[in-house]
């Protein structure tokens, strides 16, 4: 896909732009992306170092982006918004922004709720500290919602495609059916039948994605600590957007994410084949990010990529340094 603004690097696949995704997206055609897969800055009431908004204002902070993400999505495509959830301000009460983000995008700007998912996170740390730590009066908070939007009833998605590994319950089943199943109607009033026990690749997933943000000796950290810089602050593992990805589009589809950070969704498009747009207005956290594919190459080099990245006002080409290494060696 091209653009006008000149990006800071790219990859054989994808493009990470610097700048506000707002103005970028206007760049982009009608209905020329497949997904927009991203996690903002959430509504939190404490001013974190990556840019988060007030809670009163969040909504409609929000809403001017997804308008613009509206317009270039195709017809079955997705838009899929992963947030976290915030206590009011010094009361042991939930925010309701989420949902009221969720109420606005379906009432007003035109988008329907496909499904919602919910991000359990069992690494997550207590939090908020006051409620959960100190007084112990509320359980830690360890699940974000994930809103799965469409412009249509029926968007593009396969879930043959994200299968995951049956129960050892169920191998049993399979193995020997008569002796764990009798086809028979439930109580709820689902019948099932014999081919219950049938081996289709896999069990289909629930809408619960149990997925640990566990990052602490990626190459990315690593290469950050070698270059002396702090990884971004609000990073989701790449096990995430990849779900999204592979149930969503097919290989060679677009996939853009208008809050790119440190780029996991990039990074997970190009792993799966897909074309990829990255926009994030912080160019310190988009230089870092391509470390996510720089992983071939010594710590000390990606360092010196992102000094090169800081200051250059030409794109880097990644996928050609990796090909000038593969030929030297």
């Amino acid at each position: 896909m091209d653009m006008q603004t000149v990006p800071l690097y790219t990859t054989a696949l994808g493009q990470a732009i610097v700048g506000d995704s707002r103005i970028l997206l206007d760049e982009l055609p009608d209905r020329s992306v497949n997904l927009v897969m991203t996690s903002p800055p959430f509504a939190l009431q404490r001013e974190k170092q990556y840019g988060n908004v007030d809670q009163a204002a969040y909504v409609e902070w929000l809403c001017t982006f997804a308008e613009k993400v509206y317009r270039v999505l195709t017809e079955d495509g997705s838009f899929v918004l992963d947030l976290g959830g915030a206590y009011q301000r010094q009361r042991p009460v939930r925010s309701l922004y989420n949902y009221r983000v969720l109420i606005k995008l379906c009432d007003e700007l035109g988008f329907h709720l496909a499904e919602e998912f919910f991000w359990y996170n069992p690494a997550k740390l207590p939090s908020p500290i006051e409620w959960v730590n100190k007084r112990k009066i509320r359980a830690k908070d360890a699940v974000n919602t994930v809103w799965w939007l469409s412009k249509t009833d029926f968007p593009k998605a396969n879930i043959r495609n994200v299968l995951v590994p049956y129960s050892d319950r169920m191998k049993q089943l399979q193995a020997d059916p008569a002796r764990y199943y009798t086809p028979k109607d439930r109580p709820s009033g689902h019948g099932i039948g014999s081919n219950f026990g049938t081996d289709n690749g896999g069990a289909i997933p629930s809408n619960l994605l149990q997925i640990a943000n566990t990052e602490s000796n990626s190459y990315y950290l690593r290469a950050c600590k070698t270059a002396g810089i702090a990884g971004h602050p609000a990073r989701f593992p790449q096990k995430l957007p990849a779900f999204f990805i592979e149930f969503l589009t097919n290989p060679g589809d677009l996939v853009v994410d208008i809050f790119a950070g440190s780029n996991t969704t990039g990074a997970a498009a190009e792993a799966t084949n897909r074309t990829w747009l990255s926009f994030e207005e912080n160019r310190a956290y988009l230089a870092a990010s391509a470390f996510r594919f720089l992983s071939h190459a010594p710590l000390a080099e990606a360092a010196a990529m992102y000094d090169t990245l800081q200051s250059t006002t030409h794109p880097i080409h990644l996928d050609q340094l990796h090909q000038t290494r593969l030929d030297v060696a």
